[in-house]
């Protein structure tokens, strides 16, 4: 599988064009009619995207923005017609859809609407464009400055520190529980270990095929730091997806989390939040861990897809209102700080830095392999019960290596 991701070079992040306020009024955005059904995740960046797409004139416009989208948007494509005409999605989540054939390529589209679509916003696979990429994302440090300062310490920049600096809030009495995390049981909690696995120098599968190879010392090191992290989390920490996880943060409970970039904008506004809070709250690079320079994250890519099983003037539509949707007209004083957007025009933000700082930092795009998806799922639905004591790291392991190979043997990718 051949990828081309342009759109993650730093340098292609940052265009020239000047910003110009955008009015909530219908729009002409070339064609005419049409329904556009979007699927995607609930966070304001996608809010944005979807109320722009909204605006264009004399097309039917509607979404389902949720936490579950993944759970939804494939068996919503799959139908004749799709139910969405459009799934938002990210680097990962792609892979799914295209393997269950639910897009359709874009190059027709782009050459009749969409010549002026910048080449980094174009995800091209195997040859042919299949999404539009419209923002990067990446988790890293999040951070209250003013405990830090309670305790006499700098930012960490290894999860060591990390450790330390919670141990130095919690023996001060400031607070029991100092580490956030969106450790929820399942695709969350799988996207941490990925992320410290990554971290300790880890590779995922033998090299060149899809034989996974995670129960190995890298991997009992990822899970055992995430261990020593939940030790000073809310004891409810796998139930805490993002969104429980930025409900801590913004009640106060939470000084040091690893968080995505996407979100750090609702946590740095003045809604939700005491000023002490919202004033005191800063992002930075993302965290090493075990000696390593990897950074312990990974980079990802939002965009957006047009289904397969729609009509020509579905598909037009969809494109066109999100093409739209995902340009420079979308950017203004309070859509600039909800994402690292890559559209041209896009000026960083202090609350996009940490993002910023994880590219600059060379950190690994997630795996998007066919099967990668297959062992995300088994890292999710295992790793719980070592974290919670039931089982060693190597049995944890050995049991996600199992679930792993049944499914990828079900599935064709091992023989």
């Amino acid at each position: 599988m051949t990828i081309s991701v342009r759109g993650l070079a730093l340098s292609a992040l940052l265009g020239a064009t000047a910003l110009t306020p955008t009015i909530a009024l219908a729009a002409d955005c070339g064609v005419a009619a049409g329904r556009v059904s979007i699927v995607g995740n609930e966070f304001p960046a996608i809010q944005s995207v979807a109320a722009k797409a909204g605006e264009c004139a004399g097309l039917t416009v509607s979404t389902n923005l949720t936490a579950d989208h993944q759970k939804i948007n494939l068996p919503g494509m799959q139908g004749n017609p799709a139910e969405y005409t459009s799934a938002i999605i990210g680097t990962s989540s792609i892979v799914a859809l295209m393997k269950e054939d639910v897009i359709r390529p874009l190059d027709d589209l782009v050459a009749a609407y969409g010549q002026d679509i910048p080449p980094q916003q174009l995800i091209t696979i195997d040859g042919q464009v299949k999404a539009v990429a419209f923002m990067a994302n990446s988790q890293h440090l999040v951070y209250r400055k003013d405990v830090l300062e309670q305790v006499g310490l700098e930012p960490p920049k290894t999860y060591e520190e990390l450790l330390a600096a919670a141990e130095a809030i919690r023996a001060a009495g400031i607070m029991q529980n100092p580490v956030g995390g969106a450790y929820a049981a399942g695709w969350n909690l799988a996207q941490e270990f990925v992320n410290m696995y990554i971290g300790m120098g880890g590779a995922f599968f033998e090299p060149g095929t899809p034989n996974v190879s995670v129960n190995n010392a890298q991997g009992v090191a990822a899970l055992e730091m995430m261990k020593a992290l939940t030790a000073y989390m809310n004891p409810d920490y796998l139930t805490h997806d993002s969104n429980a996880t930025s409900a801590e943060w913004e009640a106060g409970n939470v000084a040091l989390m690893n968080m995505w970039g996407s979100r750090t904008g609702v946590l740095m506004d003045t809604e939700g939040s005491a000023p002490e809070v919202h004033t005191n709250t800063m992002v930075g690079a993302p965290l090493t861990v075990g000696g390593g320079t990897t950074p312990a994250t990974t980079l990802w890519w939002d965009g957006w897809t047009v289904a397969r099983n729609i009509s020509d003037e579905d598909a037009a539509a969809t494109f066109v209102a999100l093409k739209t949707a995902t340009s420079p007209a979308l950017l203004n004083d309070t859509t600039m700080g909800q994402a690292v957007w890559m559209i041209e025009g896009y000026q960083p933000a202090p609350v996009n830095q940490g993002v910023m700082e994880t590219m600059a930092m060379g950190a690994q795009p997630y795996p998007m392999l066919p099967y990668m998806g297959l062992l995300h799922t088994a890292l999710g639905d295992n790793i719980a019960d070592f974290l919670t004591g039931k089982e060693d790291a190597a049995t944890t392991l050995a049991d996600v290596e199992a679930a792993y190979t049944a499914a990828a043997r079900e599935k064709g990718f091992i023989q």
